[in-house]
């Protein structure tokens, strides 16, 4: 490991290797793995995967059969490749070094499942002093339109799509997936605690399904703000690596 490197202990004995200058692994790719609903045998297609933390996490808890990481910064996606094989997981997860908008290593409709931890940023906000990072944060390589054509694309009708996203452009998202004949069916808020705005979003859609949109009770990572603890929901989330039942 050089200088450049570093190494998390991650849920499920897993251990990841990143870069120190780049972007690390967070909450919201631990929330998107566990809303993830399981379907052992399926096939699953992640877009944009850094380092392949979602995709680790989804093999590991055996939520998917096989899973394609796709990922266009090559050092990510040298690193993910050797997370892979770190964790024991080459078996189930394979990585691909390419352009979401471009990726056609698979045919049509070949994947019952895509989960996205896109971008969220557009490119006129200030840049990040790592290009790195600015890939990683800020729609250089694509927007949230972009991930969902390429999602619609590789999607099997009936299959599902997963992501996580800024609130503040949930109707960016909701939009895109419309327009991509993938409808919205559950959403998650979620919230640093209780009395505080909602920090990130989680949706599932559906492609091709009909209209109706389920939106859950809010999800708070911590307690009281004087308690500086997690809350039981996300305990639970973190220990059993998916959410509770009546977020379903």
């Amino acid at each position: 490991m050089s200088d450049e490197e570093r190494v998390d202990y991650v849920n499920d004995h897993l251990t990841l290797t990143g870069r120190r200058e780049g972007l690390v692994f967070g909450t919201d790719a631990l929330l998107l793995a566990a809303y993830v609903r399981r379907g052992e045998k399926s096939r699953a297609l992640e877009l944009g995967g850094g380092t392949g933390i979602v995709s680790l996490l989804l093999a590991t808890r055996e939520k998917v059969g096989q899973i394609e990481c796709v990922e266009i910064q090559p050092a990510y996606a040298a690193l993910a490749r050797r997370n892979v094989l770190d964790n024991g997981q080459e078996s189930r997860v394979t990585v691909t070094e390419a352009d979401i908008r471009a990726y056609d290593t698979y045919g049509a409709g070949d994947f019952d499942l895509v989960v996205t931890n896109p971008p969220y940023m557009k490119t006129d906000i200030p840049a990040c002093r790592s290009e790195e990072k600015q890939i990683a944060r800020h729609e250089v390589h694509g927007g949230i339109s972009d991930f969902l054509a390429a999602a619609k694309k590789k999607l099997r009708w009936g299959g599902r799509f997963f992501c996580v996203y800024l609130p503040e452009r949930m109707t960016d998202l909701l939009t895109a997936m419309r327009e991509n004949g993938i409808e919205p069916k559950r959403m998650t808020l979620v919230c640093a605690s209780p009395g505080l705005p909602p920090s990130m979003l989680l949706v599932e859609g559906k492609r091709g399904g009909k209209p109706g949109l389920k939106v859950t009770r809010p999800l708070f990572i911590g307690g009281d703000l004087s308690e500086r603890a997690e809350s039981a929901d996300m305990t639970y989330i973190l220990t059993k690596g998916r959410f509770p039942r009546d977020y379903e």
